[in-house]
Formats: C-alpha cells, structure tokens, sequence
C-alpha cells in the first residue's frame, strides 16, 4: 500500500495490484496583498552599519540601529521622525557616508584594541569597563554605549598575555550560551602581559570615530547599483512602496530617482531646493525631463520643524512629512486634504508669531500642480491645517497624476507578481485557465469589499478573462497563458462644485419626504 505525493505517480500505467494513496496538497486560490506602509529612507546617520537595509518601527529602533536625530543637511533621522508623527511605523533605513567615516578605538594598557563595530561619531560614547570576575580570580569585562544595554562578558581567566587573548576571544566569539560575540566592539590583542587594572575607559580618549557626512551630495545617497548595492540601490528587493532621499534636492538626480522608482514599483518623493521660487521650480522641473507617475516632486518650501532630540526649531525638506502621511494611507487614497502633524510652518507662510503669513494664491497653486508640483500648505479644503495641497505626481497626465494611481497601481501589480508565479510550470488546461481566473476575481473581490475598489453605480469596476478565447491553441502550444486584467479605480474628488442659486425671486422646488414609520 504505497503512499506518493501527488504528481509522482504514472496513475496510468500501473500493473501490480494493490492500494494507491496519493497525498494532494491544499489547493490554495487566494492572494494575500503585498503591505503598502513601507517606507524606504536613505541618508546619513552617526552610527550603524553602510550600505544595508535595516529594518526600523519607530524611534527607538532608530536610535539603536543608527544613533540620535542630527541637526544637518541629508540626515536620515530627520526624516524617520517627521514620517513617524504622520503614523509611519515600517522603515527600511540605510546610512550613506562620504568614504571619510571612521570607527572610534580605545587601546587599553597596551593590552588590548578595542575598535567601535561601526563607523560614526556615536562610537566616541563607547566605554568599557573592567571589573572583578563572579568567579574566583577571574575579570569581568563590560561593554556600555549609553541608550544601549550593556554587554557584559563574565569570568574571564588566565594571566598575562592568555588573559588578554582569552579577554579578545570572549569579544569576539562570545563566552557562552547566553554571551554572544559583541555587537559594539571587536578586539585586537596586543603584546601586553602585565595584569588589568580595575576601572572604566571611555572612547573619548582614544582615536575618534566620524560620521563621513561632511561631502555628501544627492549623488552619493542615489549611490550605485554594482554589488555591493549602495545607496537608493540598496532598497532594491525590499518590498518599499514609498521612499526617499534624505533633502536630495538636485535636480540632476530626479531622473535617476524616477527610473529606480519605476523599475522596483516605488513612489519616490523628491524635493526642490530650500527657498526655492515658483517659476525656478517649474522651469528646472521641466529642464529636469521628469513626467512620471513614480515620482511625487514637492516645492521646495521647506518646513519649520521642532526637532526635540535637539531642542531647536530647524527648517528641514517636506519629503518626510508627506512620505510618512503616504504611508499611514490605503493605496486607493490621496494626500491631498489629509492633516500633516508637527508642521510648525513653512519658508513661504513663516513661523507663527514671525509676522509673515503669506498663503499661495489660486494662481500659485494652478502654476504648481499644472506643472507637476505639489506643496504642503494651510488652509487645506477642509480647514486651516496643513496637509499636501494637491495629491498629485509628477505626471502630466490626468488619468495618472494621482497618489492613488501610483500607489494602487504598483500594490495590485507586485501582489499579482508575488502571488501568480505559483501557476507557472503547470499543465495547460480548462482547469488551470479556472483557477487562475477564480485566484484573480477572489483577489479583485477582497479589494471590492474592503472598499479599496469601487464604483459609482454599483456595477463590479473589474473583470478577468483567462480562457481559449484570450489563449488559442497556437499559443498555449508554445508555452503562454495570457490572463487579461481589467480595474477601474475610484476617482478622488478634487474639484467639488455646489451650484447655489439665491434671491427673492428664486422658485425653491420642495421635495417632501414619506414619513418614517
């Protein structure tokens, strides 16, 4: 009575008899959507590791990974916290430096080299300390970095110039189940064989470690797509559907951005320089040759913000405010009229209590948005609050110049592409054309009931044909299935019209309504 998986039996050419169970696997027709919250940040940080996506849920996780907010151009930290007060809870941060950086290191006794795990200025907080062991002639060496637990490594022995090896080989490998390698430091033995002495040294004393930050430009943070991936390039494959580079506001790099955001299906947000005016930014715009649905270019109008790890009011891009608000959004909803938190003001409206109060014209706005612009500004249509003032791309085009369109269309298309690969290498039958299409309309149906899709009138705003009439034999012969894919999706409403007619003359129709039993 043999057992088989399915598929691993000829069930047609059997010839002992016998029992035959062959264990079918679920059939499973149902695709769970890809998230939509993630949100890739590149710039510069004091601390953590180059060039590699660090997965980041708020500012604790930050200041782990990558050390405190840093009042300066191009810094990273800025821009989780500003994405964070709008609700965004789903990073993937990577650290550029400009190649200067360098990693604080402390020599002890001539003992041994303690050098900082990473690069960065963070490192001169370092500190180790060293102490009596909790076994009997033993030492204890422990590793602090303030915000950080600290890594203790316990009982270690020996004399002389063992002691410092077995001293570096518990750093470095860890000494026990529960002590793993450090995740601060590494260390180096020396030539020293005279015994420690009790007490803490701290980095600050030694060489220091810098934060390679000085030379950046927007260059360096779109970095480059040789491996190892550097830069924007390092977000490649992290499932981003939102992200930026921290302040890049050259336009040169707004092109490159855009091709990136296009091939991996990401919604990046650009700035315009600080200061920046109206007929320079339409003008640049277009030198730029940036017309896409996969980039959100803002004005540079940059925002007054209080940066509390500071303690100072600093002017810093619009990309984190509105990238955060993105991504505390469904894909099917727009920026535009959505309350952004932590605006203090921006360089046009001024600072409250600054004496400038200065708002865009309807004319301003019209230049802005026709151009492909948008803008943080107050009033909003709903209020005086600040939000984005038009929810709207890069696009020149009405049909695909919305938030909504670029971010529905890259979330229906890589959930399809995460999803339908599983029919690939099937048998080309009725029954695969069926379940393609049942997994498709069970998709397209999930999105209907949760309101991400809709309609007007009620009528289903898609459909799906995978049959003999879309796949003729001359083609499924040579290996294709084609699956045909219609979705309309729901507009937004940007220019509400209220017709009123008023006056002693006006005939006022009255509609009188059955009373409710």
């Amino acid at each position: 009575m043999p057992v088989f998986q399915q598929g691993a039996l000829n069930t047609t050419a059997l010839i002992v008899p016998d029992l035959y169970v062959q264990i079918v696997p679920p059939q499973s027709l149902l695709l769970n959507g890809v998230p939509t919250d993630v949100l890739g940040i590149v710039g510069t940080a004091s601390w953590g590791p180059v060039g590699e996506p660090v997965i980041v849920g708020n500012m604790s996780d930050y200041a782990s990974s990558f050390g405190a907010v840093m009042a300066r151009k191009y810094d990273m930290g800025t821009q989780v916290a500003t994405a964070v007060q709008q609700g965004a809870a789903n990073f993937r941060c990577v650290r550029v430096t400009d190649g200067t950086d360098t990693a604080a290191a402390l020599s002890v006794l001539n003992g041994v080299t303690f050098t900082a795990i990473y690069t960065g200025s963070l490192g001169n907080e370092l500190a180790v300390t060293f102490s009596a062991g909790s076994a009997a002639s033993s030492w204890r060496l422990t590793v602090a970095l303030p915000g950080l637990s600290p890594e203790v490594f316990d009982n270690i022995t020996g004399a002389g110039a063992v002691l410092w090896e077995n001293l570096m080989n518990a750093v470095n490998n860890g000494n026990g189940v529960l002590r793993g390698p450090s995740q601060l430091v590494v260390a180096n033995a020396g030539a020293m064989t005279a015994t420690p002495i009790a007490g803490t040294f701290g980095f600050s004393s030694g060489i220091p470690g810098t934060d390679g930050a000085g030379n950046l430009s927007a260059a360096t943070l779109v970095g480059s797509d040789t491996l190892p991936r550097q830069g924007m390039y390092a977000l490649s494959g992290q499932g981003c559907e939102i992200a930026l580079l921290a302040d890049a506001d050259d336009p040169t790099q707004w092109s490159v951005q855009t091709e990136f955001g296009l091939a991996e299906g990401v919604y990046m947000i650009l700035t315009g320089p600080t200061g920046d005016n109206i007929a320079n930014a339409v003008t640049v715009k277009a030198e730029a040759g940036i017309d896409s649905y996969a980039a959100k270019l803002m004005f540079g109008d940059w925002v007054y913000w209080s940066d509390q790890a500071n303690a100072i009011t600093r002017l810093v891009s619009p990309q984190g405010f509105v990238a955060g608000r993105l991504a505390n959004l469904s894909p099917e909803q727009s920026s535009l009229n959505k309350p952004l938190y932590g605006v203090i003001g921006t360089q046009k409206s001024g600072q409250p209590g600054g004496g400038t109060a200065t708002t865009y014209t309807s004319a301003d706005l019209g230049v802005l948005l026709g151009a492909g612009i948008d803008v943080i500004a107050n009033p909003q249509p709903g209020g005086n609050f600040w939000g984005v003032r038009g929810g709207h791309n890069s696009s020149s085009n009405a049909a695909t110049n919305g938030d909504n369109y670029t971010r529905l269309t890259n979330y229906i298309a890589y959930t399809l592409s995460a999803g339908m690969g599983v029919y690939v290498g099937q048998l080309v039958n009725a029954t695969l054309f069926q379940n393609i299409r049942s997994t498709l309309m069970a998709f397209l149906n999930g999105l209907l009931s949760q309101g991400i899709l809709g309609s007007t009138d009620g009528s289903l705003p898609f459909a799906v044909v995978c049959d003999t009439s879309n796949n003729p034999q001359s083609r499924t012969a040579l290996g294709y299935v084609q699956a045909d894919v219609q979705v309309r999706y729901q507009a937004i409403n940007e220019k509400f019209i209220v017709n009123v007619q008023g006056g002693q003359t006006v005939q006022v129709s009255v509609q009188t309504l059955p009373a409710s039993s």
